[in-house]
């Protein structure tokens, strides 16, 4: 088993703190910025930043989906979800740039063994970061 990982980012104009709001906002921002790949969203518990508790399904692709129950954490300028159901971490780490900010997203899990472990280590972080681009195109134009 071997960790597989992808990684996305994008500059916006508003502020780390405007950003980071947004970010940790799960009930209101996070509907609105995610694709239609995240299905049955909803908050079971919280909504504003850490000890949020939610749960969605990743449609990957078309035969690969992930039922997700992530716990939110906040430290500093990074919001952490982690999944009860996985080994699947993300993390959203905002930094100032410029006279912007920059967003990056970062999703991590322990990958299979064997052929198929290889497979996965190739692909998966192709179609994640496609995602993971749309979610943080919406998440620009939500913030400004």
């Amino acid at each position: 088993m071997g960790q597989v990982s992808a990684s996305s980012s994008v500059e916006v104009t508003a502020t780390p703190e405007q950003v980071l709001a947004a970010l940790a906002d799960y009930e209101t921002v996070r509907p609105r910025i995610l694709t239609e790949q995240y299905l049955d969203y909803r908050v079971l518990e919280g909504g504003q930043g850490a000890g949020t508790v939610a749960q969605w399904t990743l449609k990957a692709t078309e035969k690969r989906s992930r039922d997700i129950k992530a716990t939110v954490a906040v430290a500093g300028n990074t919001v952490t979800e982690t999944d009860a159901n996985s080994s699947l971490v993300t993390t959203w780490t905002v930094a100032p740039s410029g006279s912007g900010t920059t967003v990056t997203t970062t999703t991590a899990w322990k990958g299979a063994g064997g052929v198929g472990g290889f497979f996965e280590r190739t692909f998966a972080p192709l179609g994640l970061r496609k995602i993971q681009g749309a979610v943080l195109a919406n998440l620009a134009r939500e913030v400004g």
